[in-house]
């Protein structure tokens, strides 16, 4: 072989080898759909901005009352995560056949707090405090789509004073609606979570977890996903090295981690 010759096949070559390179598919982006308890509205949206800088993916969030969301799933809603605000409706719908039993996992514990704006002239230890004359208007979430409205529920009737305060209850669909009731002054107090709240100007104070079932937020991954597999990928990052923190920023107890003594 002459080298004019060996030189023409080199360079044939190269250029095969850009075609067939050029005419690979590039990596493309898809954008995920997560259905999440608006307990999580703060928390997730800080998540979301490390995770799609890690992955180049997007997420489109559908926040609402956890009830709200798992009917939803029922009847035909295909996120690619669902986050719920306790255990009970992710069982509910591994039951129906709904879910990947085997994403299930435990993401965080959540607590329930007395809230007030900075400049309120009340006094708010304890939930008792609630029955003062003072207290005008309280919000809470719907005790039958939220798992924070039950709680707040479950914890008033623990202190036997639930019919006595039912006068200046002001229900919302979503806990974080009852927090914007607050905030904006519309209420005096809500019972909120401490994950709407912790990073926002105003007084709080725990609700003790021995008052209300434990609110032990689980995440699964429905059957019915565009992408299980992206899914499955952010559900791992919130409980990753890196989602953590940011779990734990927003007062969230995580798993592995003990319960602090009150």
């Amino acid at each position: 072989m002459n080298r004019k010759r060996f030189f023409a096949l080199v360079a044939g070559s190269v250029v095969t080898f850009s075609i067939v390179v050029g005419c690979q598919p590039a990596p493309t982006s898809v954008t995920i759909t997560v259905s999440a308890a608006s307990s999580l509205n703060d928390a997730f949206q800080e998540l979301a901005k490390q995770w799609e800088q890690d992955t180049g993916n997007k997420i489109a969030f559908n926040f609402g009352s956890t009830g709200q969301l798992a009917q939803q799933i029922e009847r035909g809603a295909s996120p690619d995560l669902f986050v719920a605000a306790d255990r009970k409706q992710i069982d509910l719908l591994d039951q129906k056949g709904l879910i990947q039993s085997d994403t299930k996992a435990l993401y965080g514990r959540g607590r329930l707090v007395i809230w007030t704006k900075q400049d309120s002239s009340l006094t708010l230890n304890s939930l008792k405090d609630l029955t003062q004359p003072e207290v005008k208007r309280i919000a809470i979430a719907n005790p039958d789509r939220a798992p924070y409205g039950m709680a707040a529920k479950q914890a008033l009737e623990s202190l036997g004073i639930w019919q006595a305060i039912q006068p200046k209850l002001v229900f919302s669909e979503t806990i974080q609606q009852a927090q914007q009731y607050a905030e904006t002054g519309n209420v005096d107090v809500a019972l909120t979570a401490l994950a709407l709240s912790i990073q926002k100007p105003g007084k709080w104070e725990l609700v003790p977890e021995d008052l209300h079932k434990p609110l032990d937020q689980t995440m699964a991954v429905p059957k019915s996903a565009k992408y299980p597999g992206q899914g499955k990928q952010f559900a791992a990052f919130i409980n990753s090295q890196k989602g953590r923190p940011t779990m734990q920023k927003y007062g969230f107890v995580l798993p592995g981690e003990p319960i602090a003594k009150q």
